[in-house]
């Protein structure tokens, strides 16, 4: 098959869609909770650091190998490496990126139906609010309900796919070109209304003072691993989106202008979420439920509460239709280079993904007893494996390739950038980005293996450090 022929109509276009693939779960609902479990300030300083220094890299390689092949994921790596005499071996990058996309997008549509449901429940006015003990049953309760969370999840993989069916012009670009603004916007509103609360001042200085006793081996980690995820590498989505880039955009500024929003993103929550947190007296350190069980409790008591809990969900859900709609993609985009048309290949996608789907969505409920790797429910195997190991083995192969095996002149042709912006990419993603996301793959790696490693003094410290 030829290159693609599909393009971003604009430099903004693309940016948008890149902006959207990347704020999504990761900032709205991981980052306040992961932050607050890690000590705020410090963890929040250490997460920018390693998006400039690992994140935006690695997103440099994985949109400048697609804009290269301008073909799907796994046809742009097979074709680029046959050109410079390499294995075609090199093609499983691709493959390992399905794989990943696979996997994500099915829980992450799932827990995207957590979203739906307290949207509706807001809109109708039967969201729980309080006291604490009805909001967690309340929430445990929809979690034990097979209809009301397959049917959520079905909901939003159906809106999903029909975006993707409608292709790059009528399709994603639309929908990013004014859904993104509209996120920002409401971020915004939220972020007003916060300043206005008791704890707001509470939360910018938890925020932005580090306290250093914070710091440990464990929080460096999270850090790591929170900056890889957020921005979205790893899984060759973002190298599908890269085969749609404009001719004459330059990449490091339109990654650095992603990067910004993503990191903009995670503060203004931070500050929205944190705010409503101190006002109310509850623990930052809240975990997972922070969104679905703190958050109503808390708005719940606050003048607006409804209002606000409203578009804060309604905020939650276009971010996460709109990385669940770039996850889709390279799965889409890889059926229409064997010769599917589009809208066949979204429906084949999106039936499969909703099946594979069914397991997280009903390990809370008719699958509970279900256990897997090391006692683990399917929910929490199918959401870790891709997100904990697949992701970095992703990115770091990505990585790995742009700098060994791509062509240098066929690199610094899609990297857009005057050469000595090229010459400095290739040495930090060599000297920095690449050791620092082998050591998030290795710590990953040693979580999982936990259970089966022997017991001793040496595991022992080694895990006590990781926060294993």
């Amino acid at each position: 098959m030829s290159e693609v022929v599909e393009r971003w109509s604009s430099k903004r276009a693309f940016i948008l869609a890149v902006a959207g693939a990347a704020i999504g779960l990761g900032n709205i609902w991981r980052f306040p909770y992961i932050a607050g479990e890690n000590g705020g300030a410090v963890f929040f300083l250490l997460y920018v650091f390693f998006v400039l220094a690992m994140g935006l890299p690695i997103m440099a390689a994985e949109i400048m190998i697609g804009r290269a092949g301008r073909r799907p994921p796994i046809q742009a790596l097979g074709t680029l490496a046959a050109s410079v005499g390499r294995s075609q071996g090199w093609k499983l990058i691709g493959v390992l990126g399905l794989v990943t996309v696979f996997l994500v997008l099915s829980f992450y549509s799932v827990v995207s139906g957590w979203v739906l449901e307290y949207l509706r429940e807001v809109v109708t006015g039967t969201v729980v609010t309080g006291p604490a003990e009805q909001v967690n049953a309340s929430f445990g309760n929809f979690l034990e309900d097979p209809v009301r969370v397959v049917g959520n999840h079905t909901v939003f993989m159906v809106i999903t796919m029909a975006v993707v069916a409608a292709g790059i012009a009528k399709g994603l670009e639309k929908l990013n070109n004014w859904l993104m603004p509209l996120l920002y916007l409401l971020m915004i509103a939220l972020v007003i209304y916060a300043a206005t609360t008791p704890g707001f001042g509470a939360a910018v200085h938890w925020l932005f003072t580090p306290d250093i006793s914070k710091l440990s081996m464990k929080v460096v980690l999270n850090a790591m691993g929170h900056a890889f995820f957020t921005l979205a590498v790893g899984a060759c989505a973002l190298m599908a989106y890269g085969a749609y880039m404009p001719e004459h955009q330059s990449l490091p500024k339109a990654i650095t202008i992603v990067a910004l929003l993503d990191i903009l993103v995670a503060i203004l929550s931070g500050i929205a979420i944190f705010s409503v947190v101190f006002t109310e007296g509850f623990d930052p350190a809240g975990g997972p439920q922070l969104v679905f069980v703190t958050l109503p409790l808390a708005l719940g008591a606050l003048p607006l509460g409804h209002v606000l809990l409203g578009m804060f969900f309604a905020l939650l859900l276009f971010a996460t239709w709109t990385s669940s709609i770039n996850m889709a993609e390279p799965m889409v985009s890889t059926l229409q280079d064997k010769g599917m048309r589009r809208p066949m290949a979204a429906l084949w996608v999106g039936i499969c993904v909703w099946a594979f789907g069914l397991l997280p969505a009903l390990s809370f409920s008719s699958l509970k007893e279900v256990h897997l790797w090391a006692g683990q429910s399917i929910f929490d195997v199918i959401t870790n494996i891709p997100s904990d190991l697949f992701l970095p083995l992703g990115g770091l192969l990505i990585a790995i390739f742009a700098i060994y095996v791509l062509d240098p002149s066929k690199a610094e042709e899609a990297y857009g950038a005057h050469h000595a912006g090229f010459v400095l990419w290739r040495a930090v993603t060599r000297y920095a980005a690449i050791p620092l996301v082998a050591i998030v793959l290795l710590a990953a790696a040693l979580v999982m293996l936990k259970p089966f490693l022997s017991d001793n003094e040496v595991t022992r410290w080694v895990f006590a450090h990781i926060g294993a």
